[in-house]
């Protein structure tokens, strides 16, 4: 139960932020005060996610060719999770990770597209 409570929260807050970036996208080149519209990272912000997203794609990768995933949690550090034997945690880190780098990836696309608007 708290497994579906933990995706279900997971995918509610993912469509959150998609409805955002659509926000921000359909808004124009001002916002509601006449300024220039801003998009949701900045160009340091957009390196450091674009590097963060590829790190976490590059463990994503890994982990579903390897069929085996360190524990991304604080509480297990070092624990790793086997497909064949823990395919519950395992299944749990590559969702959360496949979730994270849909997220930053998305917000990488929306600052993208609003710094390169006609």
């Amino acid at each position: 139960m708290l497994a579906t409570l933990y995706y279900a929260l997971m995918l509610l807050l993912g469509y959150a932020a998609y409805r955002y970036g659509q926000k921000l996208l359909a808004q124009g080149l001002r916002d509601e005060n006449d300024e220039i519209a801003k998009p949701p990272l900045g160009p340091v912000g957009f390196v450091v996610c674009a590097a963060i997203a590829c790190v976490l794609g590059f463990g994503l990768l890994r982990a579903l060719v390897q069929g085996q995933i360190e524990c991304v949690g604080k509480g297990c550090r070092g624990q790793v999770y086997t497909l064949a034997e823990q395919a519950g945690q395992y299944w749990g880190n590559v969702f959360f990770l496949a979730w994270m780098v849909l997220f930053l990836a998305y917000a990488l696309y929306v600052s993208f597209r609003i710094w390169f608007r006609d």
